[in-house]
């Protein structure tokens, strides 16, 4: 996997290929910010998906926006300026998803129970979390909370979701290793 510890578009969509693969085309991508996994997963989808990418800086979805358009013209962007660790309203449509990822940003959150509940409220039956993370139990303060995969295991059942496993890896120059799971929605 990629150069290093330099993680590359590639990295992104390793990272993301087997939890997204034959699982549909409605995601969200929930704290975004750039856009570096709602690229990836515009890859894996192809030209029909459609993606949500919520993030709370409106510039970094102006940047992931006009992204999109360049790599992926066919893509179906929808950005909403959001926080999507509070109650999202149902106007911005986050219901009878394919699924979710969240890439980087569930660490942001301590309390990661109420999180998972909304995660949970957006999927529908079957429909995928796709977790991006730290393989980590103790942060930095740019990483405040990560989540080691063993414990992702145990807190993905507690949640209510079934089938959790181990994507990929990767190495990272921050707490050492990032690695991706999936979980489903009952």
């Amino acid at each position: 996997m990629g150069g290093g510890l330099r993680i590359t578009h590639d990295d992104h969509v390793a990272l993301l290929r087997d939890g997204v693969g034959g699982a549909g085309s409605l995601w969200a991508d929930l704290g975004s910010g750039w856009g570096a996994f709602s690229l990836a997963l515009a890859d894996l989808l192809g030209p029909a998906a459609v993606i949500h990418a919520v993030d709370r800086d409106a510039g970094a979805l102006r940047d992931l926006a006009s992204s999109m358009r360049a790599s992926f013209p066919a893509t179906s962007l929808e950005v909403h300026v959001a926080d999507f660790t509070r109650d999202l309203s149902p106007e911005l449509g986050l219901e009878a998803l394919d699924g979710v990822v969240m890439a980087n940003s569930l660490h942001f959150s301590r309390r990661k129970e109420p999180v998972l509940e909304r995660v949970q409220r957006m999927l529908k039956p079957g429909g995928r979390l796709v977790l991006v993370e730290y393989n980590s139990d103790h942060g930095n303060p740019w990483v405040p909370w990560p989540i080691s995969y063993p414990v992702w295991e145990r807190l993905a059942t507690s949640a209510g979701f079934t089938g959790t496993r181990l994507l990929e890896t990767v190495p990272s120059r921050f707490l050492n290793e990032i690695y991706s799971a999936s979980s489903s929605r009952v």
